[in-house]
C-alpha cells in the first residue's frame, strides 16, 4: 500500500522524445527502472510505485533553463559508487554532458560521491552513491 507523501511520479516535456530516450531509457533501465508506458507521444518507466514519463512537447520555442524559475534537476540514489562510476562510463561513451568534470565525483562535498549530468535538454540529473562514500581529497567547489 503506498504511503502519503511518497513520490508518485515525474512528468518531463522534451524537445525530441527520440533523443531524450537515448539518454533516459538506459539510464532509467541501469537504476532498476522497467518501461511501464509506451505510445507515439510518450514512454513510462516504473519502478515500484514511481513512474517517470517523457512526453514529445508540443510547444519546442521555448529551450528550458535549470536556473530559471521550475525544476532545477532529477537526483536518484545509486547502489553504490560503483554504479555512479558505471552510469558516468555509459554517459561519456554516448557522448552526453558531464557537468563539474574537474572535481568529479565529489562537486557536492567530499563526503557526496555523485554524477551529474545533462540530459539533450539540458535537464541535470544527478546520480548519488550511498552516505557511506569514502571522502575525496580534492577541495570541492560545488555548482548549481
Amino acid at each position: 500500500m503506498p504511503s502519503a507523501g511518497m513520490l508518485h511520479h515525474v512528468e518531463i516535456n522534451v524537445s525530441s522524445l527520440k533523443a531524450s530516450l537515448r539518454f533516459w531509457e538506459p539510464l532509467l533501465l541501469m537504476l532498476g527502472y522497467r518501461e511501464h508506458q509506451n505510445w507515439h507521444a510518450g514512454r513510462g518507466f516504473r519502478l515500484n510505485g514511481t513512474y517517470f514519463l517523457f512526453l514529445q512537447a508540443k510547444n519546442t520555442k521555448d529551450a528550458f533553463n535549470r536556473r530559471g524559475v521550475g525544476l532545477s534537476h532529477v537526483a536518484f540514489l545509486a547502489d553504490s559508487r560503483e554504479q555512479v562510476d558505471q552510469i558516468a562510463a555509459w554517459v561519456r561513451a554516448q557522448g552526453f554532458r558531464i557537468l563539474y568534470e574537474n572535481i568529479h565525483p565529489f562537486a557536492g562535498d567530499t563526503h557526496h560521491y555523485a554524477l551529474y549530468c545533462e540530459d539533450p535538454d539540458m535537464i541535470k540529473v544527478e546520480i548519488i552513491a550511498p552516505a557511506s562514500a569514502a571522502v575525496s581529497p580534492k577541495e570541492p567547489t560545488c555548482k548549481t
